[in-house]
């Protein structure tokens, strides 16, 4: 089978910030196995136990910086000596809770490092593509079973909501003002909005699917906060096939692909947290749990989804596993990685293989156009 994206990715100079962090490294370990030479830019990971130290990736990339995206000096001097045709900025903190404890911290890094970012970009001339990766948090959320479109308003509860609306913002007057138009640089600035993303590696505090893991690893009984709540669950393969299949379009052609894109699960996809713990239980073979309210927890919405018809219908993407399929799959990384941690890269890499497979039979077109 013709590995996707192949055309496109080999031998190209992109940069990954947030590369230590969770959907960072399956990124960059995605991005080496399609040849391409990788930059990671980011703080040491965010996790003990790391999903980056854990598969070794430092040793799959062709550079590796350990710095602050709040430090443009930094920032504009890595740019220029890497000089990346395509970046994938995922640099930020990204919990809700930890922006109630840390607000000041999450907008400084959500925000004006999304900023610094971008002015690196204005300041280089290799870069085709660049891609602003947000959340789905960024939508202003009244509590209503709706799908949230890219057109809808921005806003937010809570400072890491607030954080990755700004971004977005920022992101759409950087492309306003610098990089559309004939006389502008021909760069290609996309904002990307994700589902909740779960599988193998996450060990961030906070989060569901680590938590519960923590927690059946030593036998005992799970509790969450809101069990009723629903969100638009995914595989982290299925978001960053996503980006890559947007970037690939945004390098080739600087008029296309620019905007807002949301990449979530297929209508109906969207399950409760009760759900997700009872699926996750079952996977891993066994455990208890407990609902118990968090009174010091901050505001969190109780419903939220996703409208990807643009993603469907211009880019010719859509999931490729379901809920059930996502979840298994993430419980199989954790369970093979808890019994032996030398297998952390060869399941990732197994599971990225797969995911292609299963994307290539079920219609997936992965057809590349050699870049201009």
């Amino acid at each position: 089978m013709q590995k996707p994206f192949e055309n496109y990715f080999n031998s190209r100079r992109i940069l990954v910030t947030g590369h230590t962090g969770f959907k960072g490294s399956w990124l960059c370990a995605w991005l080496s196995s399609l040849g391409a030479e990788v930059h990671g830019y980011a703080l040491d990971p965010p996790t003990e136990p790391s999903l980056f130290r854990q598969a070794d990736l430092v040793s799959r990339l062709a550079s590796h910086t350990i710095a602050d995206i709040r430090c443009y000096e930094t920032l504009h001097d890595r740019m220029q000596r890497i000089r990346p045709e395509v970046v994938f900025h995922l640099a930020a903190q990204p919990l809700v809770l930890t922006s109630y404890r840390q607000p000041l911290d999450t907008l400084e890094t959500n925000v004006m490092g999304t900023a610094n970012l971008l002015e690196a970009v204005r300041q280089v001339d290799s870069g085709r593509a660049c891609q602003i990766i947000t959340s789905d948090k960024c939508y202003e959320n009244h509590g209503q079973v709706y799908a949230y479109r890219e057109t809808d308003p921005l806003g937010g509860h809570d400072p890491y909501s607030v954080s990755k609306a700004c971004a977005e913002l920022v992101a759409a007057a950087y492309r306003g003002s610098y990089f559309t138009g004939s006389a502008q640089r021909p760069v290609n600035i996309a904002t990307v909005r994700a589902g909740n993303v779960i599988g193998g590696g996450d060990w961030a505090r906070d989060r569901i699917v680590p938590d519960c893991i923590r927690t059946l690893c030593v036998n005992d009984r799970i509790t969450i906060r809101r069990p009723a709540a629903v969100r638009p669950w995914q595989h982290v393969l299925e978001p960053l096939s996503g980006y890559l299949m947007l970037a690939r379009r945004q390098a080739t052609d600087p008029r296309d692909g620019s905007g807002a894109w949301n990449f979530g699960p297929a209508n109906g996809g969207a399950m409760s947290v009760e759900v997700l713990v009872r699926e996750l239980i079952r996977c891993w073979g066994g455990g208890q749990w407990a609902a118990q309210e968090d009174r010091a927890a901050g505001h969190e919405a109780d419903w939220l989804q996703l409208d990807c018809t643009k993603a469907h219908t211009l880019l010719d993407w859509s999931p490729v596993l379901s809920f059930f399929e996502a979840v298994a799959w993430s419980t199989h990384w954790y369970k093979t990685v808890w019994k032996h941690p030398e297998l952390a890269y060869p399941t990732v890499s197994r599971q990225i293989d797969d995911y292609c497979r299963l994307a290539a039979r079920y219609g997936r077109n992965w057809a590349v156009a050699e870049a201009a």
